[in-house]
């Protein structure tokens, strides 16, 4: 037995499906907890685009502790070593990442 139909037209379908996307993205935003973006298209969005920066600045300050961390709780052996020496650089790069997204705020 055939489904009733929901939509009145092919068009009134289409519509209601581009509805629940435009609703899927805003909720995917509003749980990132970044601000919509302005109504009139051609306007920058500066103040999400500075919050989303935010975010993965502090991100990214969060996974360089635990790096440190890490490193620190590595004895001193481990620490001069080869390996040491790699997470090291590792470190180094990341605070550089850091430094270059910190002159990214508008």
């Amino acid at each position: 037995m055939p489904q009733p139909k929901t939509h009145a037209s092919a068009a009134a379908r289409q519509a209601a499906y581009r509805k629940r996307c435009e609703q899927a993205r805003r909720a995917a935003l509003v749980a990132k907890g970044l601000p919509s973006l302005p109504a009139i298209a051609s306007l920058p969005g500066w103040k999400r685009w500075n919050a989303s920066f935010e975010a993965a600045q502090e991100l990214i300050e969060n996974t360089l502790d635990e790096m440190r961390e890490y490193y620190d709780d590595r004895s001193e052996a481990w620490q001069e070593s080869d390996r040491g020496d790699e997470h090291q650089e590792r470190i180094s790069t990341v605070e550089e990442a850091l430094d270059a997204l910190g002159s990214l705020q508008f």
